[in-house]
């Protein structure tokens, strides 16, 4: 992994859905690979890369809350916004009065990870595009705490703070570092946007406290 890179992630709530679950939130006990990429993605990413999530530090004991939140309902459709970005009298907007729920969300409390990961040059990647570059502009933006957006865990309100962890610096000791094994049931990978954003699952096994992550994309073909 010459290119691999360890970032700390926490925060204070987090909550990755399952998807199983229809009316009410109830999260994972831990964060999705497809989570995890997305706060790497948040700090940098182009279409000359891929990243693949190698490994989860699970820091923290898995504590649950549960909150009763406001949500709405529908969101406005993309093909309305065109429309009315084109000059067309459209419904583009909403009445949050009217459209307002509020539903049970089971979401973590105190969530810290370490994630793992390296990234692939795509093929849309350029004679510019190496590796060396794309390394050197994720080191320098991570430890400058730069992002494109804020990342979260899971819900945009659950904001994630990160930090990068050198090479040389010991990865803090686990809650779970003497759990030999905890089978965490299956869990969404990602999405496979090369197969129409079919989604994917693994079974991951917990063993002190660190999670392997397999490259279903690779695997599958």
């Amino acid at each position: 992994m010459a290119y691999g890179i360890r970032l700390h992630v926490w925060g204070e709530r987090a909550c990755f859905t399952r998807p199983e679950m229809k009316a009410e939130r109830v999260s994972y006990d831990v964060i999705t690979p497809s989570a995890a990429r997305g706060i790497l993605e948040a700090i940098h990413w182009k279409p000359a890369l891929r990243w693949v999530i190698d490994r989860i530090y699970v820091l923290h004991e898995i504590r649950f809350d549960t909150v009763r939140r406001n949500e709405v309902e529908s969101k406005i459709s993309a093909s309305n916004i065109k429309s009315a970005m084109k000059g067309a009298k459209t419904m583009a907007h909403q009445i949050i009065t009217e459209e307002r729920q509020q539903r049970a969300t089971t979401l973590l409390r105190g969530p810290a990870y370490i994630i793992e990961a390296h990234f692939e040059l795509t093929s849309q990647a350029g004679d510019t595009d190496t590796p060396e570059k794309h390394y050197n502009m994720f080191l320098r933006r991570a430890r400058q705490g730069q992002c494109f957006h804020r990342p979260y865990l899971g819900c945009r309100e659950f904001a994630a703070y990160f930090a990068h962890l050198d090479p040389e610096c010991e990865i803090p000791a686990s809650y779970y570092k003497d759990a030999e094994e905890v089978d965490l049931g299956w869990m969404l990978w990602d999405m496979d946007y090369t197969r129409d954003m079919e989604p994917a699952f693994f079974r991951p096994i917990m063993r002190q406290g660190v999670i392997e992550v397999p490259d279903l994309l690779k695997e599958g073909g």
